[in-house]
C-alpha cells in the first residue's frame, strides 16, 4: 500500500510539473520564470553542448558549421516537444501503476501500464486493458484530457512560433537590402546618402520600433525563438538589432541636419531589448562600454561624410556616441557570443581589437 501512495504522488508530481511548464512555456504571453521548468534547463544545456559539437565537427567549414547550428532550434522544438509527452505517459503510468490492482487484465508489468498510460494519454484506446475501479478510471480520463488539450495547445504554439519567426525574418532581411551585407550601421547610413533615400530614415526608424518591440516581447514569451538563425549568410536578428541601434546612435551624435526623433524614439526601444534580453538569457557578464575605439568612430565619420552627411564636431560627438553606445553594445555582444552569431562590423567578439598583425 505505502509502494502504491509513493508512486501516485511521484506521478502527480511529474504531471504537475510537465503541465506546469507546457502552461507556461506556451500559454503564458510574457517572461516566466525558470524554477521548476524543465524546458529551460532542457534548452540552456543542449545549447552548451551544441556549438562546441559543432567546432568538434567542422572546425574549418564556416557553412557547414552554420547549417549544423541552424538545425539546433527546430530539432529541439520537436524534441522538447517529445520529451514533453514522455513525462506525461511515465507520469500517468505511475499514477496507473498505483491503482494496477482496478485494472484488468490482473497483474499488469510496468511496462503493460506504460502502454496503457501512453494509449489513453493518445486517446487510442484498444480496449485491451481496461479500469475496473474508480482510480484508474479518473487517471485514465485524466491522461486523455492532458493529450487532447496537450496537442491542441501546442498546434497553437507552433503556429504562433513559425509566424514570429516569418515576422522577425521579413524585417531582417528588407533591411540588409538597405545596410548592406555583411548589414552594418555605417553601411546603411552610407547607402541612404548615396543613394538620395535619407528622407526615408524615419519611416525606417518607426518601422523598426515596432519590430525591436515585437522581438521582445515574442523572444522573452518563447525563448525558443532565439535560437532559430537566419536562413541567409551574414544576417541575424541580433545582427540587426545592432545595425539599426548603431545608425540611430550616429544620427543623434554625429550627423548634421539629419531627422532623429524617430531615432531616439528607436533608441529607447533597442536599448530596452539588449538589457531585457542578455538578462533574460544570462548570457553573461556585462560590462558596459562603447565596444569600439575612437579610430573606428572617425573611419564611420570619414565614411559617412564622403555619403554627402554634414558630421558635427567629432570630438562632441565622440563623447556622446561612447556615452550612449555603452548602453546597448556589451549586452549586444555578449548576446552575440552567447548564440554563436559571425561577428559584424562594432558587434560580437571584440578580443582581438588591436592586435598586431603576424
Amino acid at each position: 500500500m505505502l509502494l502504491n501512495l509513493v508512486a501516485i504522488a511521484a506521478g502527480a508530481v511529474v504531471i504537475a510539473l510537465t503541465l506546469g511548464d507546457v502552461f507556461q512555456s506556451v500559454v503564458v504571453p510574457r517572461a516566466t520564470g525558470r524554477r521548476y521548468r524543465i524546458s529551460s534547463y532542457v534548452w540552456r544545456w543542449s545549447w552548451r553542448l551544441w556549438p562546441n559539437l559543432a567546432w568538434r565537427l567542422y572546425p574549418e567549414d564556416g557553412d557547414r558549421r552554420e547549417e549544423f547550428l541552424a538545425v539546433f532550434a527546430p530539432f529541439g522544438l520537436v524534441s522538447l516537444l517529445g520529451f514533453w509527452i514522455g513525462l506525461l505517459v511515465f507520469g500517468f503510468a505511475l499514477v496507473l501503476w498505483g491503482f494496477r490492482g482496478g485494472i484488468a487484465p490482473g497483474h499488469p508489468s510496468f511496462g503493460s501500464i506504460l502502454y496503457f498510460s501512453g494509449t489513453s494519454l493518445l486517446t487510442i484506446g484498444f480496449g485491451d486493458f481496461v479500469a475496473r475501479t474508480a482510480g484508474p478510471r479518473l487517471a485514465s480520463i485524466l491522461a486523455a484530457l492532458s493529450g487532447l488539450s496537450f496537442l491542441s495547445i501546442v498546434t497553437a504554439y507552433l503556429f504562433a512560433i513559425f509566424g514570429s519567426f516569418q515576422s522577425r525574418e521579413t524585417f531582417v532581411v528588407t533591411t540588409a537590402a538597405r545596410a548592406g551585407s555583411p548589414p552594418s550601421g555605417v553601411s546603411l547610413l552610407a547607402i541612404a546618402g548615396y543613394s538620395r533615400t535619407r528622407d526615408d530614415l524615419p519611416a525606417l526608424m518607426v518601422d523598426a520600433q515596432r519590430w525591436a518591440a515585437q522581438v521582445m516581447e515574442s523572444h522573452l514569451a518563447y525563448p525558443v525563438l532565439a535560437f532559430f538563425r537566419s536562413s541567409h549568410d551574414d544576417q541575424s536578428w541580433i545582427g540587426t538589432l545592432g545595425t539599426l541601434l548603431d545608425a540611430a546612435t550616429l544620427m543623434m551624435t554625429a550627423l548634421e541636419g539629419v531627422n532623429d526623433g524617430q531615432a531616439r524614439i528607436f533608441y529607447n526601444v533597442g536599448r530596452h531589448a539588449t538589457g531585457d534580453l542578455s538578462r533574460y538569457f544570462r548570457v553573461g557578464e556585462v560590462v558596459e562600454n562603447p565596444g569600439i575605439e575612437r579610430q573606428e568612430f572617425e573611419h564611420a565619420c570619414d565614411k559617412l561624410a564622403a555619403a554627402g552627411y554634414t558630421i558635427c564636431d567629432r570630438d562632441e560627438g565622440w563623447r556622446r556616441f561612447s556615452s550612449l553606445r555603452s548602453s546597448y553594445a556589451a549586452h549586444l555582444n555578449v548576446l552575440a557570443q552567447f548564440f554563436s552569431i559571425p561577428p559584424l562590423q562594432w558587434i560580437g567578439d571584440r578580443s582581438t581589437l588591436g592586435a598586431p598583425h603576424a
